[in-house]
This record gives structure tokens, sequence and C-alpha cells, in this order.
């Protein structure tokens, strides 16, 4: 019992000392002044541009969600339905969107729509969609669709064609048969990549300061500049109080809806994928892929192909010239760091941070699984919390509780941050695999007379691997992609390779902030096929 305990009590403490006791110290500094007071956050709420704030903030995270499941679910239809030549390639493709840093997604649509844009030449104006709230949603709709393409898509295919083949002879068809069968099946993925995706886009921050400007700010942005600008550190923690309150209600219907999809997943039919063959692609179904296919291409894999060709073009002609000058120390303006040393220290937190994620998220994970006990559904959504907070929220907390420390401006502290950010979905990952394990498996372990410990590390662990590599891999992408976090509490010799995008941008050295970018691409794409070949979800 004793071991059983110190088992999950490392963990728990982790989290304590550099989630929770960052997140007391904000809500102290919103709600405490000689006593308890909600003077900061009334006055939050009674001025007018905060206010606008927070309700555009709630609007466009409506809106980018609405426009991801436009995109997502007919991505989903295609990937769970039919096989085609390169399914898993293109499916890594589209996923690797979801760990680009904001400042590259920023640049890839500054190269796309921009005054001198490559679409903006085509349509010879500009198309109104940098800095406004449509780059906003297009942007969103960039990040998070891979979210729904994946859990919607891997639930689809485990409909039970029975359902439908019944339905079918009662009579059911096309729109109806998809509307009173199909649908209700695969609601609950639906749902949960819905919610998933409204957090992430309620928790923006580098898309809405860059895409949108200050015109079209979402509360993260106002965090930032209180607290970064105005240095009122005030006004900072009672807008982070407001974003939180909203974010842990929004994790709560997620971790529900998760529960549907969890039960549902969980069935044992997994419908064989139909051959998409060269007939179907010249009948109206290919004309309809097709199209689909052109606008996922234009608005979802175009910023990235467009980053990649500016990083080729140097003075009109074909050269790896920005690529020349990335790793040239006279064209470097990261002040304190190369671009090597940027490549190492990413690699380094890298990681660092899936070491120190699978050590917090397995005891959980495994807690969570194998353990019944009282307040377990509250237990789930403390320990997923994370997700439901934002890395600036996160390094003003740091910022706020560890300045006097000698942990403070550290490699460790960024390490920790990252790992903060990046070990919900370690969890969730783990916990997946976890699931689809027989319980009469370690039951029979314990029956030979091994301990709960030992069943575990023997029995299911090696089973949970595919989920334990898909986390690390997820850990690893999150941690060199993350800026906001990294930007607040990184000394200039820790500059990661998503810093120094930043810092090639505000030196207007575009050509070498996407050589970089593309590097980080190589590396994020190299991952995700990674998963692929293991064949895990972490949604």
């Amino acid at each position: 019992m004793r071991l059983r305990t110190g088992f999950i009590l490392v963990p728990l403490a982790f989290l304590l000392v550099f989630f929770y006791v960052p997140l007391v110290s904000i809500i102290k500094t919103g709600l405490w002044e000689n006593g308890f007071t909600l003077k900061y956050i009334s006055a939050v709420l009674q001025n007018d541009y905060h206010r606008h704030v927070i309700l555009f903030t709630v609007e466009q995270a409506i809106a980018s969600t609405l426009l991801t499941l436009a995109f997502g679910l007919p991505g989903a239809y295609i990937f769970a339905k039919y096989d085609f030549l390169g399914k898993r390639l293109t499916r890594a493709i589209l996923t690797v969107p979801f760990v680009m840093p904001g400042i590259m997604v920023a640049l890839g649509y500054i190269l796309l729509f921009g005054r001198d844009g490559i679409i903006t030449g085509l349509f010879g104006h500009d198309l109104g969609i940098l800095y406004s709230w449509k780059g906003i949603l297009l942007a969103h709709a960039f990040y998070n669709f891979p979210i729904v393409i994946r859990m919607v898509s891997s639930l689809w295919q485990r409909v039970n064609p029975h359902y439908e083949e019944a339905a079918m002879a009662l009579g059911a068809r096309g729109w109806r048969l998809f509307w009173r069968v199909t649908l209700p099946m695969i609601s609950p993925a639906i749902f949960a990549s819905a919610m998933l995706t409204f957090v992430f886009c309620f928790l923006s921050f580098s898309i809405p300061l860059i895409i949108g400007g200050y015109q079209y700010a979402t509360i993260e942005v106002d965090i930032f500049t209180s607290i970064m600008t105005l240095l009122d550190f005030k006004t900072g923690s009672a807008l982070a109080i407001i974003q939180i309150t909203l974010s842990v209600v929004f994790m709560y219907l997620y971790l529900r809806s998760l529960d549907a999809y969890a039960r549902r997943e969980e069935q044992k039919a997994l419908r064989k994928p139909v051959p998409f063959t060269r007939r179907d692609w010249l009948s109206l179904k290919g004309l309809a892929i097709a199209l689909y296919s052109f606008l996922v291409f234009v608005f979802i894999v175009s910023p990235l192909l467009a980053v990649l060709y500016d990083s080729l073009r140097f003075n009109g002609h074909w050269s790896l010239e920005w690529y020349r000058r990335v790793f040239s120390a006279e064209y470097n303006p990261m002040f304190g760091a190369t671009t090597l040393d940027a490549i190492r220290n990413s690699l380094a937190f890298g990681f660092t941070t899936v070491v120190l994620s699978l050590l917090v998220a397995l005891p959980i994970a495994y807690a969570l699984h194998r353990w019944n006990f009282t307040g377990k559904r509250l237990f789930d959504v403390m320990v997923m919390l994370p997700l439901a907070s934002s890395p600036i929220t996160l390094g003003l907390g740091y910022v706020r509780v560890f300045h006097a420390t000698p942990l403070y401006y550290t490699f460790w502290i960024v390490a920790v941050a990252h790992t903060i950010i990046a070990y919900p979905f370690v969890l969730r990952a783990v916990s997946t695999s976890l699931k689809k394990i027989r319980p009469n498996l370690f039951e029979a372990a314990l029956s030979l007379g091994a301990r709960e410990w030992k069943a575990f590390l023997k029995v299911e662990l090696p089973l949970a691997l595919g989920g334990v590599i898909v986390g690390a891999i997820f850990a690893f992408a999150i941690s060199i992609a993350e800026l906001g976090a990294t930007y607040m509490l990184a000394k200039p010799e820790y500059t990661t390779m998503t810093v120094a995008i930043y810092k090639f941008l505000g030196a207007r050295q575009f050509g070498s902030a996407s050589a970089l970018s593309v590097l980080l691409m190589v590396v994020s794409m190299a991952g995700f096929l990674a998963i692929e070949g293991v064949g895990e979800e972490v949604w």
C-alpha cells in the first residue's frame, strides 16, 4: 500500500508545485489586496474594451470550431470509408499543422495573402484575409482540423455496418440514412473533437496577435499586453482568472464527451475501407472529393508549401542561400545563441519534456485506469486541467512564483513549463491504450502470483507501448513548437527554433525564417509518420 501511494504521489507533487501553485498565485493576485476582493475582476468586466475582448474570444472560438468541423468532417468521411495510395502519408501531412508554431502559420499566411503574397498576386488585389477575423478563423481551422479528421474517422470506421444495412433494408438511403443512423453513432466523436477545438481556439495567442492584430485581440493577447507591455499584473491576473474559469467548464464538457467517445470506440466492428479506383474519380463523388481536396490544399496545405517555396527562392532564383544564412553568424539576429544552438536547445528541451511527461503521465494514467476511488471524475478533470491552461498564463504564474528562486531563468524552468503543456497529451494517449487492454490479462498475472505493480510493468505496459510512443512523439513535437512560455521564461542562450523564427521575422529576414521553419516542419513530419506507423490515437 505504501508503494502504491508513493507511486502516484510523486507526479501529483510535480503538478502541485509546477502547475497548481503558480495557478493559485495568479488567482491570489487577482482576488487579494489586504483581503479578498472582486474589484479587479469587476473592473475588467465593466471596462468596454475588456468586455469586448472576452465576447470576441468566445465568438471567434465558436466560429472557428464550426469552420473546423466544416473542413474536417468531409475528410473524416474520406479517411474512414476509402483506401487509396499514400493514405498514411497524407494523414501524417495533414496532422503536421497541429504542432506548427503560430509564428510559422502567420508566416505562411503572410506569404500567401499579404500585399505581395502568392494568392494576392493571382487575384490582383488584397482579399482582406490578413489582419482580420477571417484570417483568425482560417488559421484556427488550419491548426485544428486534424483533430476532427483523426477522432471522427477513427470512430466512423468502428460503426457497425449491420446497423446501416438494416436501415437500408427498411428503405433508408442517402441523407436520411446518414441523419438517422450514422450521425448518432459518430456524434460522440464530433462533439468531443468540437469541444477540444473550441478549447484550443479559446486559448489561442499567436494567431490572433499576429494575424488579427490588437483590433481582434483575444483574452490571451489581452493578458500578454497587460503584463508584458503595461506591467499591470492585477488586470492581467483578473483576465487570467476569467479565462481559467471558462476553460475549466469547457474542459469538463470535453472530458464528459470523451467518455462517450471512448465507449463507442471500444466497439469491435472495424469496417474495411473501400479501394478508391480511377473510375470513382470520374464520378460525381470523385468530383466532390477533388473539390474538397482543392479547398484543403489552398487553405490548409498551401501555407506550409508557401514557407517551403519561400525558403528556396532568393532574388527571384532557386537557391539554398537562405539556408546558408540561417547558419551564418553574419546574418544571425538571435543575440546570445546561434542557429545550431537553437536547434540543440529545441532538441534538448524536446527530449527532456518526453522523459518528464512520461514520468508524470504513466502513474496517473494507471491510477485512472486501474483504481476506483471517490472523486475519480473530479480527479480526472484536475489532472487534465493543464490542457485548458494557456502557455502565457503558465508563464505569468512562473514569473510570480519562481522569480526569486534559483530555478528561474534556467534550462529546467523552461523544460518544466514544456512538460506541463505537453503531458496531458501523453496522459490521454497512454490512457487510451490502457483502455484497449483486456482486463483478464491483468487478472491472470495476479492469479499467477505477480504483484500489482509487476503485472502492470510486465503485462499491461508492453501492450500499451504504442500509446506510450505516440504520447512521447506528441510531447516532443509540442515542446519544439512552443513559443509563449519559452519567450517569457528563457534566457537568450536558451533560444529555441520557434523563438529563433520569431527573431528572424522581427529582423525582417523572412527567407531565413522560412528556412528554419522548414527544418522544424521536417522534424514534426518525421514524428507524425512514426505515429502513423504505430497506428495509435492520442485524442
